[in-house]
């Protein structure tokens, strides 16, 4: 994780133990609906700092493979556009979902007459 997801999740942790311990200190002289409000709120904290982990996860499983080789973002995106174009098929094929390819497609399957 870089700095800001780190900052992020320790403002979290931070926030969490608050409530808690405010909520423990509702337990010792406040009425009982507050100690369970409180708790309740402070779990709330702990499910972003969840998140955040698996976001940071995420994003670093779909980084291409040569951003983290040193390749600058630039080049990385130039490299993902280029994987993705050249995996694409004809005008027609792209437009139709995938369901149709021009008459001059390499990829296109021409059809049997002997049905």
């Amino acid at each position: 994780m870089n700095w800001l997801p780190r900052l992020l999740c320790a403002i979290y942790v931070a926030t969490s133990a608050g409530l808690a311990w405010t909520s423990v200190l509702q337990h010792r002289h406040g009425p009982t609906w507050a100690v369970y409000l409180l708790a309740a709120a402070s779990l709330v904290p702990v499910i972003a700092v969840v998140r955040e982990a698996e976001w940071h996860e995420e994003r670093t499983a779909a980084a291409p493979a040569g951003y983290a080789g040193g390749l600058g973002i630039a080049e990385a995106a130039d490299d993902v556009v280029q994987a993705e174009l050249d995996a694409a098929c004809c005008e027609r094929w792209w437009t139709s979902c995938g369901t149709d390819h021009d008459t001059r497609c390499p990829h296109r399957v021409p059809r049997s007459s002997a049905a």
